[in-house]
């Protein structure tokens, strides 16, 4: 069992929450209970988690896609309502962090991504959240690998045949990026997404491009941070996988 803001404290430092300039609040975004025992863990804080949450009789629920994001609406109507009432009335903490978790050198989204493609070498690309490494083989072998880790096919952009040695990888939206892929003559570029003018700009720079899914690639890290969290303060921990086509 943990305290609550010992808990919190901790993750802060873990996570180096501070040094990211986010698109939403880092921590914790709802107060539960003081003590905490049993955590869930998930990728989006959308009902049919919370609910799972509530069914486990958690103590806190920790996700990667959390509330109070800039530019939405800062008021508590409809189904934002609806789920911040259902954590506050079971007393359920949560915990959601975003940029520090696809960061993380070693519990972090791209660096769990890294392991379950069998990247060599992953490291970021300078201060940006674009990751490179090596590999060694065909677009479509990796394009294999890809589907059987994270049991979903992806969009495959390019030549089959084309060898891959060095790969750029962002979990999540981060189709956009794709530029620093291109800056270091990667072979491919893997995201979560894809846009519509992407295919294009990867086959004009002679990259491959795989969408491998927005949720599908980061499935891992907020699994990471609370099996760590579970070893350091002796929690019990389950990760519940809504899942999500996009």
């Amino acid at each position: 069992m943990v305290n609550q803001k010992t808990l919190a404290d901790y993750c802060h430092q873990y996570l180096t929450v501070d040094k990211f300039d986010d698109y939403c609040p880092n921590g914790l975004q709802i107060q539960g209970k003081s003590d905490i025992k049993k955590i869930i863990s998930g990728v989006s804080a959308n009902q049919a988690l919370i609910d799972r949450a509530i069914d486990e009789a958690a103590d806190a629920l920790f996700v990667h896609h959390g509330f109070f994001w800039k530019n939405e609406p800062p008021t508590l109507t409809g189904i934002k309502k609806n789920r911040i009432k259902a954590l506050l009335d079971n007393n359920i903490n949560l915990f959601a962090y975003h940029l520090p978790l696809d960061a993380h050198p070693t519990i972090g989204n791209n660096a769990q991504l890294a392991t379950r493609f069998d990247i060599k070498n992953p490291v970021p690309i300078g201060d940006t959240l674009v990751w490179q490494g090596e590999i060694n083989t065909t677009l479509a072998n990796f394009s294999n690998t890809v589907k059987q880790a994270l049991s979903r096919t992806p969009l495959v952009f390019g030549n089959d045949e084309k060898t891959l040695k060095r790969i750029a990888w962002c979990s999540g939206g981060a189709q956009t990026y794709i530029q620093h892929a291109i800056n270091i003559n990667a072979d491919c570029f893997l995201t979560g997404e894809v846009s519509e003018q992407i295919p294009a700009i990867a086959l004009e720079n002679n990259i491959a491009f795989i969408s491998a899914g927005h949720h599908a690639t980061e499935r891992y890290g907020v699994q990471a941070l609370c099996q760590h969290l579970a070893q350091e303060f002796n929690l019990d921990h389950h990760f519940i996988d809504i899942d999500n086509s996009v």
